[in-house]
């Protein structure tokens, strides 16, 4: 897909998709906000086609920017720690991010390419590629994952430090929020492991929320 898609095209290809490898394929050609230009590749969502839970970050970063895939890096090995710890199969979730390009500014050395957070526009510009996502996938609760995430999903007033672990209804169904795993990395040593404690609980309740569905 050498020449893209602007907004108006991706919507048009968005309502004529069917599968996730077709939206996959089609996401590959965004160019809806200017973020494109500057990534490797357009990272898009992976996991199970069925799966009861989403989860969804921000945006990829450098690792996931290189490799073509969510979660790949130092954040999203220490979430597959986190969520073995929390009794969820990792294999059985969709893990997606709000924004599917890397957004990065050159560290002053010149060295490496350090995040930065992507603006109001540039997450609604990609909103329709996660309601696609949620839609062909059918979660029965999507994980949200740092603040860009939860406030893309549950309004700009929601603040992770005051309602994570909860169950709220959001425009895209029932969705709990945590921290972002990569708050746990920047987390300083004496409060690393609270943290990292904090996010486990977080998706402890995500999972026993899933099993009481399952029970009825």
């Amino acid at each position: 897909m050498t020449d893209g898609l602007d907004r108006e095209e991706r919507d048009a290809a968005l309502a004529k998709a069917r599968t996730l490898e077709q939206l996959r394929s089609l996401a590959k050609g965004c160019r809806a906000c200017a973020l494109w230009a500057r990534a490797t590749q357009t990272v898009f969502g992976d996991g199970a086609a069925g799966a009861e839970i989403l989860i969804v970050g921000e945006q990829p970063g450098n690792s996931e920017d290189i490799e073509g895939a969510p979660f790949v890096g130092p954040a999203g090995q220490l979430l597959d720690r986190a969520l073995v710890e929390a009794g969820i199969d990792r294999e059985q979730v969709y893990v997606t991010n709000v924004v599917k390009h890397f957004k990065w500014r050159r560290a002053p050395s010149g060295k490496r390419r350090i995040h930065q957070t992507p603006d109001r526009g540039e997450v609604e510009a990609c909103r329709p590629w996660l309601e696609a996502e949620v839609s062909r996938i059918g979660p029965r609760l999507i994980v949200a994952l740092g603040a860009t995430a939860a406030q893309a999903l549950l309004g700009r007033e929601f603040r992770v430090t005051r309602q994570h672990g909860d169950v709220l209804e959001s425009d895209l169904g029932p969705t709990l929020a945590t921290i972002h795993p990569s708050a746990v990395l920047r987390a300083p040593g004496d409060v690393r492991d609270e943290t990292y404690a904090g996010l486990v609980a977080d998706l402890s309740a995500a999972d026993r929320w899933i099993r009481a569905l399952r029970t009825g």
